[in-house]
């Protein structure tokens, strides 16, 4: 039962996926919350997997994200396209007694399923990989967590604000000397954390290949902010000496420093030392290299302040446009501060396919920020907008084998919302 439904599925997407897209075929249940677990599933889904969203019949929180301060405030709902595209939606509710019967089914079905939930709930609901793996022995379960599995805090509830960013050490380390810690951007550490468990999904299915077994891969936000807080974690655990907080007045290295041009644009400077001498002419000003105060390691750590100020000087007196040519003349490293309105019109973004259309979505929704992997040889699916609540219940249900009384008898049960009751 529910052939038909799933000939119109795949016929409506077989425009959209190339032959030989990766993961065409690969079936994926997206059961959690927020964004670095639906985000793993949409880098799935840009190569082709047939991803179903399961949110609640109130719908995912992250549905109105847009309008949770501090992030920016729009009438679109563009968190949740980014977080959701190109994906099938079913709302269940996962505590009703007839929504056992239709995990079952969603798990028999799946190639990988992706849980957020955290533990003590997930094992109310029976949603741990013991309560799941024996309907479905091939499974990949895909778990993440705030702070791992094991330990004291493993049942805390975390986000990346405080997992991976405050707990991991990385937000004691990203703020100026005599600043308090700030408040990350929102977002950032989770999609750092899709791409890690999207990597343990792909690196299972590939064992899956090899042995014919599924398993269970799991990440952390905790364990994705310390490996991104890696090279200054290790340094602790070798006791090494570390410098202070940045102090752009009096940094660490003058030439790896922050500086502002006429214009007022902020930019970022790093010129290793093979560089010094063709950035020292390059700037007009050689006489640095034979400055006394600079001539060697040990004085130049005493005299860092009056470099910096030197630099200064130099690059204000000039726009960046002027700075633009001169390091790309000599191949030092360096990026300009961008604000995310000026981002948005980066020519490299379009170029490299970082942002592209997006279809469906209304409002002034027309673009989105692709995964960050690109296969050579491989056309990702076109984004199209992510699903209404329950959009698809009747569709997948009937692709589960669900007779239309089934569906009749969920409804009345509770463990999917009436038609009246769908929010769009």
């Amino acid at each position: 039962m529910g052939d038909e439904a799933t000939t119109a599925h795949n016929d409506s997407e077989e425009t959209d996926m190339a032959s030989d897209n990766i993961f065409s075929g690969l079936k994926v249940v997206d059961l959690a919350s927020f964004i670095a677990g639906p985000s793993a599933a949409v880098i799935l889904s840009d190569f082709g997997a047939d991803v179903i969203k399961v949110e609640p019949p109130s719908g995912d929180l992250w549905r109105h994200a847009n309008n949770m301060p501090p992030q920016p405030v729009a009438e679109d709902a563009y968190p949740w396209h980014l977080a959701n595209r190109n994906k099938r939606g079913m709302a269940l509710d996962l505590k009703s007694p007839g929504a056992r019967q239709v995990i079952e089914k969603l798990v028999k079905w799946a190639d990988v399923l992706i849980v957020n939930t955290p533990h003590p709930a997930r094992a109310r609901l029976k949603l741990e990989y013991e309560d799941v793996v024996g309907w479905n022995p091939r499974l990949i379960y895909a778990d993440i967590t705030g702070f791992g599995e094991k330990g004291p805090d493993a049942d805390l509830p975390g986000f990346d604000i405080t997992a991976y960013w405050a707990r991991s050490g990385l937000l004691s380390m990203t703020r100026d000397a005599g600043a308090p810690p700030t408040w990350p951007v929102a977002g950032s550490g989770d999609n750092a954390t899709a791409v890690g468990l999207y990597s343990a999904i792909v690196t299972a299915l590939y064992r899956r290949e090899r042995t014919g077994e599924g398993g269970r891969v799991t990440t952390s936000l905790l364990a994705e902010g310390v490996w991104s807080a890696s090279v200054s974690i290790q340094a602790a655990l070798c006791d090494a000496k570390f410098f202070g907080l940045h102090d752009r007045k009096s940094p660490a290295n003058a030439v790896m420093n922050v500086y502002r041009a006429a214009d007022d644009t902020w930019f970022v400077l790093v010129v290793t030392s093979d560089k010094l001498e063709a950035v020292a002419k390059a700037i007009g000003r050689p006489d640095l290299l034979t400055d006394p105060r600079f001539s060697d390691p040990a004085k130049l750590m005493i005299n860092r302040p009056q470099l910096t100020a030197i630099l200064d000087e130099v690059f204000g007196a000039q726009p960046m446009e002027y700075w633009y040519k001169v390091f790309s003349g000599v191949h030092v490293t360096f990026g300009a501060v961008r604000n995310p309105q000026e981002v948005i019109d980066d020519p490299q973004l379009r170029a490299n396919d970082i942002v592209v259309p997006l279809e469906g979505a209304g409002g002034k929704l027309t673009s989105t920020i692709s995964s960050p992997l690109q296969i050579h040889g491989v056309a990702k699916v076109s984004a199209k907008r992510a699903p209404h609540i329950g959009e698809h219940n009747e569709e997948i249900l009937r692709q589960l084998g669900f007779s239309a009384d089934d569906i009749d008898g969920l409804r009345e049960g509770g463990a999917i919302p009436k038609a009246k009751e769908r929010v769009v």
